[in-house]
């Protein structure tokens, strides 16, 4: 017996919106502008990155996004005191632990989440005390995604960065190996009990692929998305994205219940 597999939600980025408005100063364009035009071309919710060192998102920005967004708004942000601190004054509806290095110019790898012990188990229990779901940034691995279950971790976003880098640069025997690692990681992930992400690097093409993984309920788009609304509108773009999407989940396998 299958079931039918889950509608596939799309959170849209707009961290750079908020970079190109910081390339010149003043306020425009506005990143909470483009979040609302996002969803109403069809985003399931929004993302931004609150880096420590306010290189595109700024404070304003979340204080904006959690006070006008009528859809969830994922906070995205490193394990350290004073993001959680933040977080749990804003209580957005979800927040996602990434690893975060100033010289980066993206986010590079997933969380270490066995690296991260204790400490990280109890930035995780704040945060969902005050009523927020925590995803982990993690790699296709099963030792971490293991371990994300452990500490109470609701959400694992599965960093598909290598995979897209290895496609773009025509590494197509790595690319396919590494699409098998996502593909067994979030079989294992669900599994497990936990909720399945997906996102970095993605674009039309890649969105589509991923799609098919019945265990993925959320795929979170940034820089892809705001590139192509340069050409297409960001209406456009977001529209196309979920008709890629959509064709993607159509042609994916059931799930045995």
């Amino acid at each position: 017996m299958t079931r039918i597999v889950p509608p596939l939600r799309l959170g849209v980025n707009i961290d750079h919106v908020a970079t190109v408005r910081n390339a010149r100063g003043g306020s425009l364009p506005d990143p909470v502008r483009a979040a609302q035009l996002a969803c109403a071309s069809g985003a399931d919710g929004i993302t931004a990155h609150l880096r420590e060192d306010r290189r595109h998102i700024r404070d304003a920005d979340m204080r904006r996004l959690r006070e006008v967004l009528l859809v969830p708004l994922n906070f995205e942000m490193a394990a350290t005191d004073d993001m959680v601190a933040l977080a749990t004054e804003l209580r957005p509806h979800a927040c996602c632990l990434v690893p975060e290095r100033r010289e980066e110019r993206t986010t590079e790898g997933g969380l270490d989440v066995i690296g991260g012990g204790i400490e990280l188990a109890h930035k995780l229990e704040k945060l969902a005390k005050a009523g927020i779901r925590v995803s982990l940034f993690i790699a296709p691995d099963a030792d971490q995604i293991a371990r994300a279950a452990d500490i109470g971790a609701a959400v694992i976003e599965l960093h598909t960065g290598a995979w897209c880098d290895l496609l773009a640069e025509r590494r197509n025997d790595e690319a396919a190996l590494e699409f098998e690692r996502l593909a067994h990681a979030a079989r294992e992930g669900a599994r497990l009990g936990l909720e399945i992400h997906a996102g970095h690097g993605l674009d039309y093409s890649t969105a589509e692929t991923i799609a098919a993984l019945p265990e993925v309920r959320e795929l979170n788009i940034g820089h892809f998305l705001i590139g192509e609304a340069i050409f297409d509108g960001l209406e456009g773009a977001v529209r196309h994205m979920r008709v890629a999407m959509a064709r993607g989940r159509a042609a994916g396998r059931p799930v045995a219940a």
